[in-house]
């Protein structure tokens, strides 16, 4: 099967659908597929639930689809850096449903794992725990989550090879390896695209079963909090 496809419109055809539940890498800017953000946007598809740690920032990523209202519903850690998402979500046109940052992570890769649920202490004795189970182990108390999966998974990687496999470089490893595996189908955009043999096999992070469809695309590098100092300040 040919994963390669030439643009991101392209990858997400016959893909995108109203009401569905989509799964965004990144942290902050740092690694998110805004290539595929940007076409699901274009594609028009709206009432989505969004599975990501934050919401980008106004003007790019996730911001977009908050602009054109088509997210229904958030799955987040942190969403400190969008107006669009305070504005939205405080008016009650949008629904939150806050994690705790390591959580987050944990369901997603439950998810992928097919694990349905797991117990953890994050969130014991918190609004976090209002309404889910609560179990002992070892005279403490645990609470249950569930594991995350989605129907579309959108992913950013360094490199990538024509089968799939995945290179993640530093930070922007964040979210995008577990939700690699946690949907139905996921499609990457790539900094590198390379012929299969290319990737040393020791350091591939995500092996090319869990990629459906690849775009190399070009990427934006942007600072989410750009801080600067006078030059002779300490």
């Amino acid at each position: 099967m040919d994963k390669v496809y030439k643009n991101a419109a392209d990858a997400l055809e016959g893909l995108t659908f109203d009401g569905m539940t989509i799964m965004a890498g990144g942290f902050g800017l740092c690694g998110i597929p805004e290539n595929l953000i940007t076409a699901l946007r274009d594609s028009g598809a709206k009432d989505l639930t969004v599975i990501s740690n934050n919401a980008g920032v106004d003007d790019f990523g996730l911001g977009f689809l908050l602009q054109t209202r088509q997210i229904k519903k958030m799955i987040s850690s942190y969403v400190g850096e969008n107006k669009t998402f305070e504005t939205q979500y405080l008016s009650g046109e949008l629904d939150l449903e806050f994690n705790p940052q390591g959580t987050l992570a944990e369901r997603i890769r439950a998810g992928g794992a097919g694990i349905p649920g797991f117990y953890t202490k994050t969130g014991v004795g918190t609004l976090i725990a209002e309404g889910k189970e609560e179990k002992e182990f070892g005279g403490e108390s645990y609470i249950m989550e569930t594991g995350l999966v989605a129907d579309l998974s959108l992913i950013k990687a360094w490199k990538g090879d024509t089968e799939g496999n995945l290179m993640f470089r530093k930070t922007a490893r964040n979210f995008n390896p577990m939700m690699a595996t946690a949907g139905t189908v996921t499609v990457v955009e790539v900094e590198e695209l390379v012929k299969v043999g290319e990737l040393d096999p020791d350091c591939i992070h995500t092996p090319g079963i869990y990629i459906q469809r690849i775009i190399k695309a070009k990427h934006e590098k942007r600072i989410e909090q750009r801080t600067i100092r006078q030059r002779g300040e300490d």
